[in-house]
């Protein structure tokens, strides 16, 4: 069966798609248990630790993160090579996530029936 795909590819606290997609999947996941979640691009500066939203005057929302582990959400990717070049270390992210290469990345895509992305 084909599961259902979250991509974040954008920053957070510019605009309010990351939120939205964080609200998106902890939503969907009432309905549905194979969800899987990308961090792609500069969305992997949505799971960075030790944020200060307030300093732009943003909501701080990235904590809720943490809450994808109690809503069963397991199947959580991160690209490696957007972390690389971004100078970013999988130690700074906020919570527990496979690291894959792009080409699995876009594997791990293709299985999903249908995408959204933030």
């Amino acid at each position: 069966m084909k599961s259902l795909g979250f991509v974040f590819h954008s920053a957070p606290h510019g605009t309010s798609s990351g939120r939205e997609g964080l609200d998106a999947v902890l939503a969907t996941s009432a309905y549905s248990e194979d969800l899987n979640v990308f961090f792609v691009g500069d969305g992997v500066f949505q799971l960075l630790k030790d944020q200060q939203p307030d300093q732009v005057l943003c909501r701080d929302y990235i904590a809720t993160f943490k809450m994808l582990e109690l809503y069963d959400i397991e199947n959580i990717y991160v690209c490696q090579q957007s972390l690389f070049e971004r100078g970013i270390d999988s130690n700074e992210l906020v919570i527990d996530s496979e690291v894959l290469s792009p080409s699995d990345i876009s594997a791990k895509l293709d299985l999903c029936q249908r995408i959204l992305s933030f």
